[in-house]
């Protein structure tokens, strides 16, 4: 079992910025992924960035240029957030993906993110 811990949410201003932070516990296997997914109100959760444990990086279209994923160790990984909209405005979550054989997928509980003036 993975746990993972997020922080960092909260009110924003537009324009203004957060940095999300999550750190895994509990695995004795090497976690192979680490992202963020989002999901606002009556909508589906989408991939926000993900991280490698090599480091490659991905990102959903919205958020381009704008958030920035990365790894403190093998088991923390932040997301800084600029620029950001109204529209950005949702739980986000982070995920772990350990893979023994086959891929297992752990979720945080979510913090909330509000882009409102």
């Amino acid at each position: 079992q993975v746990q993972l811990v997020e922080s960092g949410g909260g009110l924003v201003q537009p324009g203004g910025s957060l940095r999300l932070a999550c750190t895994a516990s509990g695995s004795s296997f090497s976690i192979y992924t680490m992202g963020w997914y989002r999901q606002a109100p009556g909508e589906q959760r989408g991939l926000v960035a993900v991280i490698t444990s090599g480091g490659s990086t991905n990102y959903g279209d919205s958020v381009k240029g704008r958030f920035t994923i990365s790894k403190e160790n093998a088991n923390t990984v932040y997301l800084q957030m600029n620029s950001l909209k109204p529209e950005d405005s949702a739980i986000y979550y982070c995920r772990a993906e350990v893979r023994r054989g086959m891929a297992y997928y752990y979720w945080g509980q979510g913090t909330q993110v509000t882009v409102s003036s």
